[in-house]
């Protein structure tokens, strides 16, 4: 974990009283985040629940006989293995890294026996399921319902949010996938962005320039949920 006098860097677990934090430290391990891993695949048996440091998670929704698209995502506001908090061990969804970072990991049995002693923790860990269905609710409704640069300006605002870092190393291919789109529509709305002053990209990066003009771009499908996670879990 990180020094105490530093607090841990996820959101949820800053959230835990002292206390609680130091009786479930002994539960969780450290680990590294490589782009591209995969931490579950999809219908498999949950094995470990990452409570996120830095780097970004995607949760991908699949089906045959190749349809992927990003369903949610995960920096260290929040955690993976919802299912487990959910009483489950499993999900339909595929949990892949996005950007590389690290991540204080905890096994499916323990995480189970921690919610059960500590209720405090239970308590936040459902309330994250709640903010994280309202995420995906409102990603189904700006798929369903938002131009492809409003969803491209929501999805670079959220990036933004868990990463804090105004540089994103990513491919327009990887990022297609994210989105559920061909590369070449991926390109176009970069471009329209880049356009209007938003950011800056090239094959392997974007740059946002101008956040607040992200926002207005997004036209109404960006900040419900985060709202909700504020209230329900506590500023930043």
């Amino acid at each position: 974990m990180n020094s105490p006098d530093m607090g841990p860097r996820n959101r949820l677990l800053a959230a835990l009283s002292p206390r609680d934090l130091r009786r479930l430290s002994s539960s969780l391990e450290p680990t590294s985040l490589e782009a591209r891993q995969v931490l579950d695949g999809p219908h498999d048996s949950i094995k470990h629940a990452y409570f996120v440091e830095s780097g970004l998670i995607s949760v991908v929704g699949t089906a045959e006989p190749d349809h992927r698209i990003e369903v949610g995502m995960v920096g260290r506001e929040g955690m993976t293995g919802l299912g487990i908090v959910l009483g489950d061990d499993r999900s339909a969804n595929a949990t892949i890294v996005q950007s590389a970072g690290t991540a204080l990991r905890i096994s499916s049995a323990a995480l189970r026996e921690a919610m059960k002693v500590h209720p405090a923790f239970a308590a936040i860990l459902l309330r994250y399921v709640n903010v994280f269905i309202a995420q995906a609710s409102q990603t189904a409704l700006a798929n369903g319902r938002g131009r492809l640069d409003e969803r491209l300006a929501r999805w670079l605002l959220m990036w933004h949010d868990r990463l804090g870092d105004a540089d994103l190393i990513i491919t327009h291919e990887f990022l297609a996938l994210l989105l559920g789109v061909r590369r070449p529509g991926v390109t176009v709305a970069l471009h329209d962005l880049e356009g209007r002053g938003l950011i800056r990209a090239n094959r392997s990066l974007v740059r946002i320039i101008d956040r607040d003009g992200l926002q207005l771009a997004a036209n109404g499908f960006y900040g419900i949920p985060e709202a909700e996670y504020d209230r329900s879990i506590g500023l930043n």
